[in-house]
């Protein structure tokens, strides 16, 4: 006896639970045969399916019925059913995260054929117990078995069969590629693009092939891009090698490697980006452009050898990230509105600033995006470019060949431009081109290193270019930082300290009582780290006429500030304290990214 549940007692519960009412279960009820055949034919042919008798589960049928809530709050999903199946059970329920599993773990308790016929994984130990993830909590058997197996107290969990089977998939083939792992690399064709096109694999490919090393790196690119990450590094250590994902700007460790097959690994990442794979010694650089899942995401690769051997970096852009509506990069309505109208002007200089990873590319790009049209000649100089798309007539600087961004602009100018992007004004010469290029007619936009937004005159007045020049050709500055946001599911009120309102510079008034904000208390969707995503914080200037005759009076970037804040600039400090009372982030986020600011 198996000890499933049936469909009947699936609705019953949710039911009984007040997650749905009569009518929906009797409709159910009735679709139920057509839609468990349906889900049995997915299912055959897939890896899942492949080789074994598929068992279609109550709660598959169920949730793929798409059954309205009771309570208005969308429809019943697998987790809320395998949640409510747990509650009943006595049982705790767990979403499984990649992330926090032991690979090591899981693949040497139970054989992949057993794991995937009994949709069941060894996900962690308590107590000397062994903390088992499966989906139908009532198989007694199953336990019983899992005990002689295992030779181990079993403590079962409830987790959804989705989340089981695709932990199986990742894991175990992901395994399978690291212990079959071959010295031997497939070759491509040189050819003279800027990046090659890899097809990440479908899982039942990756099964098959016996190329274990280029099977290995394509389940990390796979599960990166399904992780949300931005980068993935690749590390040799002394006795081992790890793989670290960026996820909303933190690291996770997420695999340890054997030593011996981390130059394998490398060297196919590197073969990948058409580096010299023979070359060990010096850094390189390279791309790589991948299609995954009918979408192509570009990833940027950088090589450093270390003590231990060659540090690999792959950066991924993502499209959907890298070219967003500009209503989603975190501006305020009236910050959009005056960014709207600067960019709308037909010449001038707009400049970025902010130190790396603060989001300026995001929003050049997005920018950009939004500007581009047939009508338009638009041109980017960058160093290196970022993501590689049709959008752009986009330009490489390669100081090799002597194309530096200076060069490549005194070229671009003759190339009847209608907008210019500079990746970054480095030197005096650059600084002059954009100068003159602006006051030809262009509209430019750039990016520079300074803490805030006045301080880019100054900085502009260093590298040579006059005040009046400035005076004539600017229109804006927005410098700009990232932060985290809360977690919309596990968000929660709370206030900050005293203390914290006297580090934010908050003068409150007496009596005020302690100001009302909210943190995440951390839950599975953001992996307990309580945030989920990033957000855009930005300090606006726009050249007004009184703080063009500033600039041509040669004012400093204090006195810059101070007219700009009396003409109602939002600064730095003061757009992440909004965004810290509207809930979007929290207080150590407003401290980290605005301490060095105003």
């Amino acid at each position: 006896m198996t000890g499933e549940l049936t469909t009947a007692e699936v609705l019953a519960l949710l039911l009984r639970l007040g997650l749905i009412d009569e009518a929906t279960a009797r409709d159910a009820r009735v679709k139920e045969p057509a839609q468990r055949a349906r889900v049995l034919k997915e299912a055959i042919g897939t890896l899942e399916g492949r080789g074994t008798t598929y068992r279609v589960s109550a709660a598959e049928v169920v949730a793929t019925l798409r059954l309205p809530r009771l309570d208005a709050a969308g429809v019943v999903s697998e987790d809320l059913i395998m949640q409510a199946i747990a509650h009943d059970a006595g049982l705790p329920w767990r979403r499984l995260d990649p992330l926090e599993l032991d690979l090591g773990l899981i693949t040497r308790t139970l054989s992949r054929p057993y794991a995937r016929r009994h949709g069941c994984l060894a996900i962690g130990e308590l107590d000397g117990a062994l903390l088992v993830a499966l989906h139908e909590p009532r198989d007694r058997e199953l336990l019983e078995n899992l005990r002689l197996v295992t030779g181990r107290e079993i403590r079962p969990v409830v987790a959804s069969k989705s989340d089981i089977h695709r932990i199986i998939s990742e894991f175990y083939g992901f395994q399978t590629t690291i212990q079959a792992a071959e010295r031997e690399f497939s070759r491509t064709d040189d050819v003279a693009d800027l990046e090659q096109m890899f097809r990440l694999k479908t899982d039942a490919e990756l099964d098959a092939t016996d190329q274990s090393i280029v099977a290995a790196v394509d389940y990390l690119l796979r599960n990166a891009c399904e992780q949300r990450a931005s980068d993935i590094h690749l590390e040799p250590k002394r006795n081992e090698g790890l793989v670290r994902y960026r996820i909303d700007g933190v690291l996770h460790t997420v695999h340890k490697l054997p030593r011996t097959i981390m130059p394998a690994v490398t060297s196919r990442a590197k073969m990948m980006a058409r580096m010299d794979i023979a070359e060990r010694r010096k850094p390189q650089d390279g791309r790589i452009k991948i299609v995954r899942d009918g979408r192509e995401v570009e990833l940027r690769a950088s090589t450093m050898p270390t003590v231990f051997g060659e540090k690999v970096v792959l950066r991924i852009f993502d499209p959907d990230i890298l070219l967003q509506d500009m209503g989603a990069l975190g501006f305020f309505e009236e910050q959009q509105h005056t960014w709207n109208r600067l960019i709308a002007r037909p010449h001038g200089v707009i400049l970025l600033t902010g130190p790396t990873g603060s989001g300026k590319t995001t929003t050049l790009y997005s920018t950009l995006k939004a500007l581009a049209s047939p009508e338009v000649n638009l041109v980017t100089i960058e160093d290196p470019i970022e993501m590689v798309t049709e959008a752009f007539n986009q330009v490489q600087v390669n100081p090799k060949l002597d194309v530096s961004f200076a060069s490549a602009l005194r070229t671009v100018l003759r190339q009847d431009p209608d907008i210019i992007m500079v990746g970054e004004i480095r030197d005096a010469e650059t600084a002059r081109y954009a100068i003159q290029a602006a006051l030809t007619g262009h509209l430019v936009f750039s990016t520079l290193h300074t803490n805030d937004s006045a301080s880019a005159f100054s900085r502009l007045i260093d590298l040579g270019i006059e005040p009046f020049l400035l005076s004539s050709t600017m229109i804006g500055v927005a410098a700009q930082r990232l932060v985290r946001q809360i977690c919309p599911h596990c968000a929660a009120p709370t206030t900050l300290t005293d203390e914290q309102t006297r580090i934010l510079g908050i003068a409150l008034p007496e009596g005020a009582g302690a100001l009302p904000v909210r943190e995440g208390q951390g839950c599975v969707e953001c992996r307990g780290t309580g945030f989920q995503g990033r957000s855009g914080v930005f300090e606006l200037l726009p050249v007004t006429p009184t703080l063009r005759e500033r600039v041509h009076g040669g004012a400093d970037s204090h006195q810059l500030m101070q007219l700009a804040r009396r003409e109602g600039m939002m600064t730095l400090h003061e757009a992440a304290l909004r965004k810290l009372a509207l809930g979007v982030t929290t207080f150590d986020e407003v401290y980290r990214v605005t301490s060095g600011a105003s």
